[in-house]
């Protein structure tokens, strides 16, 4: 396996389409937050579409609350890092290993055809041992199919009707827990800022987070003083605990490819038959 990619600056995007399709709202700024930041500041437009509603991934709060400030959180989030739009499917969460892939396939679909993006970005559905979350595994192959079947007249020729049309992606970026083969590794020193302060808005799933923390804590005989501070203070910032961990984090990803910050990606060009583009394309 030959060494990742570094990718230390975005090509000018020329307003060109980034589709970032993600199970839970929280998903982007946690796992690829500096990347997306990224992104957004070479000109590429950004558009973030959330699978499902997050409708229980809160502490103490009914389901129409939690709906309510995810979806709120999520936009503060995604003004952070300069997305440009973003779209509920509004799917219940945690659910998605019992739905239908080919009605979430074909949502996907349309949103190919609509923003028609030059990239998309999602869970791996390949991701390594790490990825436990049902969820983020059932969307990632659900996006995966989705990039091929958009380019076909005969899937959902409805769409067409409306006056959509079909559509190629030319690259793929997979992230997860980890990507199931790391290709590409992004610098994200420069906007590490941006996707720290992204993920601190996401105070509802983070506040979650915690009181998950401290059960499997309290179970295993321990009990964490920084987390009970947090689940103690209703006014506690739940960015104060997420920061150094998202440093953390970012500085050891990079420490392996030589970066100060980083993020692995796998990424699949021109659906992995790049090679034909050297031997037989021309620029245009």
């Amino acid at each position: 396996m030959s060494a990742p990619v570094v990718v230390d600056g975005m090509e000018p995007g020329n307003s060109r389409v980034v589709l970032v399709v993600t199970a839970h709202a929280d998903d982007a700024a946690l796992f690829i937050g500096g990347t997306v930041a990224a992104w957004s500041a070479a000109d590429w437009c950004v558009v973030l579409a959330r699978v499902t509603d997050d409708r229980w991934d809160s502490v103490g709060l009914d389901e129409g609350t939690t709906i309510e400030r995810s979806a709120h959180e999520l936009r503060q989030a995604a003004a952070e890092l300069g997305v440009a739009e973003v779209i509920d499917l509004g799917w219940p969460t945690d659910t998605l290993g019992d739905a239908s892939e080919v009605a979430l396939r074909e949502q996907v679909i349309r949103l190919v055809r609509t923003h028609r993006p030059h990239t998309i970005v999602t869970h791996d559905p390949h991701s390594g041992t790490g990825e436990d979350n049902l969820d983020h595994l059932v969307v990632g192959a659900a996006v995966a199919e989705s990039v091929w079947c958009a380019q076909f007249d005969l899937h959902h020729p409805e769409h067409l009707a409306e006056g959509l049309d079909v559509h190629g992606v030319f690259e793929q970026w997979y992230f997860g827990r980890p990507p199931g083969e790391v290709t590409h590794v992004v610098d994200t020193a420069a906007t590490l800022d941006r996707m720290v302060a992204a993920a601190a808005a996401h105070r509802t799933p983070l506040l979650n987070l915690v009181q998950q923390w401290r059960l499997q804590a309290r179970t295993g005989g321990w009990r964490i003083p920084a987390l009970d501070a947090v689940a103690e203070d209703p006014d506690a910032d739940v960015g104060d605990l997420l920061d150094s961990l998202l440093r953390a984090r970012a500085a050891a990803v990079g420490a392996d490819h030589g970066l100060a910050a980083g993020e692995e990606f796998r990424v699949v060009r021109f659906g992995g038959m790049e090679s034909l583009l050297e031997v037989l394309g021309e620029r245009i």
